[in-house]
């Protein structure tokens, strides 16, 4: 009995260990030029998450150099038709020739956003992080190809996000 018990606990422990293991490794682009991304962004498609809840259309993201860090302003359209307004910034994780940042909106708590994909042009970006648990892919326009969409999605799910999970932001009318 006392071999059983033996047995019994080191198969729990392998199992906790297997079920707590970290996520492969999540490649990102080589390097980020920070100055072409900055700009305005449509948010296209995104794994749902609580802290967009809120979000229901027209979701766009500013970047703007300031100094040694990046301005993060968030907005989109609310069930209501009000305009929700979030902000904060960013800094780049050494040594990732940009490709990795810690974004903040509520100090001192700080997100990875690591650039996965991008398109030549900066127009078309796959966003997101080692726990495969949050990414968007965003665009320079607020209409996106089907083509590079789906294109995207793959790499997506190739880097091992759940592709199905991703669901659209539907882009009805100018923030601005």
């Amino acid at each position: 009995m006392r071999n059983f018990s033996v047995i019994l606990v080191l198969w729990a422990c392998l199992g906790s260990a297997q079920a707590t293991a970290e996520p492969a490794a999540l490649p990102t682009v080589v390097a980020l030029d920070l100055q072409r991304y900055a700009g305005a962004w449509y948010e296209i498609a995104l794994l749902p998450n609580r802290f967009q809840k809120q979000c229901v259309a027209d979701t766009q993201a500013r970047y703007r150099l300031d100094g040694d860090r990046v301005e993060v302003i968030n907005r989109c359209r609310t069930a209501k038709g009000e305009l929700d307004r979030t902000a904060g910034h960013a800094k780049v994780v050494e040594g990732s020739a940009n490709a990795k940042l810690k974004v903040t909106f509520f100090w001192p708590f700080y997100g990875n956003y690591w650039v996965l994909d991008l398109d030549k042009d900066y127009s078309q970006v796959l966003i997101g992080e080692p726990s495969r648990k949050y990414a968007w892919i965003l665009s320079r326009t607020p209409q996106m190809d089907e083509t590079a969409l789906q294109k995207l999605l793959d790499r997506a799910a190739e880097l091992g996000f759940e592709r199905a999970a991703f669901q659209r932001t539907p882009q009805t009318q100018p923030l601005d």
